[in-house]
């Protein structure tokens, strides 16, 4: 978010909470970007704020974790001590979640693989509909293909990223992989250590797929603890997820921190993963 936006957004969570009645005498803002995640002090509370527009995939969000945890999921909850639902409030749209400690700094492979495969047994158990993941590869072929909404994509990368996004969609669509429910991004970043063990997060990415699609996302010694990965189909999967990360930074309107860096590293993560194939 922008600065003016983020300072309105950690304002309404305070207010929104202070009408819960919970108090929220300090903010710190744990992650900034299209949304942020603000934690809210005595109460000890993350809130997740999101523009209002946003108000759809924040529900979805709710809606996977009230879900999930029901059946035990690796999730980290809502808040108890608030409506597990959004609230809308100054053009924002809150949710409220438990905020966990962190404990350590990496999660071993084998523990994350773990934790991975209970979350997609639990995903099993769950009646949710959710979007299939070459959905989103269309919505990625469409932005690498207006030159207006990435105008700064050079020509040969936007080839690079078309032929990606386009040939390896079609490759996973085709593939005789089971499908389910998958978390859709459960990258490091999205997989809390806390002292209850490895909790998922950012749950609104959830989607149907391969369950390699999601191990894409996590560290390759992670795919060797993972009971019955396809490996070569991993691999194909880190391609398209590299492709899709990179055509998000070169969307005119991304907000990704750092996004200069991050533009060219996915673009060298794309050729890296399609030499590895």
């Amino acid at each position: 978010m922008e600065a003016s936006q983020t300072r309105r957004a950690v304002q309404t969570a305070r207010a929104t909470a202070s009408s819960l009645g919970l108090q929220a005498e300090d903010a710190v803002v744990v992650s900034d970007s299209d949304r942020i995640a603000v934690r809210l002090l005595p109460c000890d509370v993350l809130v997740r704020v999101a523009p209002a527009a946003h108000r759809a995939a924040s529900e979805f969000e709710v809606e996977v974790a009230r879900r999930l945890t029901a059946v035990d999921g690796p999730v980290a909850e809502l808040d108890p001590r608030a409506e597990p639902r959004v609230h809308l409030r100054d053009h924002f749209a809150l949710s409220f979640w438990t905020y966990y400690e962190p404990v350590g700094s990496e999660i071993a492979p084998a523990h994350y693989a773990d934790a991975l495969t209970r979350h997609h047994a639990a995903l099993r158990q769950v009646d949710l509909g959710a979007p299939h993941v070459t959905e989103r590869v269309a919505g990625a072929l469409r932005e690498v293909g207006d030159r207006e909404r990435t105008p700064a994509l050079p020509g040969p990368d936007r080839e690079l990223l078309s032929d990606a996004l386009g040939g390896l969609s079609a490759a996973i669509s085709g593939a005789e992989a089971g499908e389910q429910l998958l978390h859709g991004e459960p990258h490091p970043g999205n997989l809390l250590a806390t002292r209850r063990g490895p909790l998922f997060v950012d749950l609104a990415t959830c989607c149907r797929g391969p369950v390699e699609f999601d191990l894409a996302h996590a560290p390759e010694e992670v795919v060797e603890h993972y009971p019955g990965a396809d490996h070569d189909l991993v691999q194909r999967c880190r391609v398209l997820v590299w492709a899709l990360f990179a055509t998000w930074r070169w969307r005119r309107d991304d907000r990704f921190p750092d996004r200069r860096h991050w533009r060219a590293e996915g673009l060298d993560r794309v050729r890296a993963a399609l030499d590895r194939c």
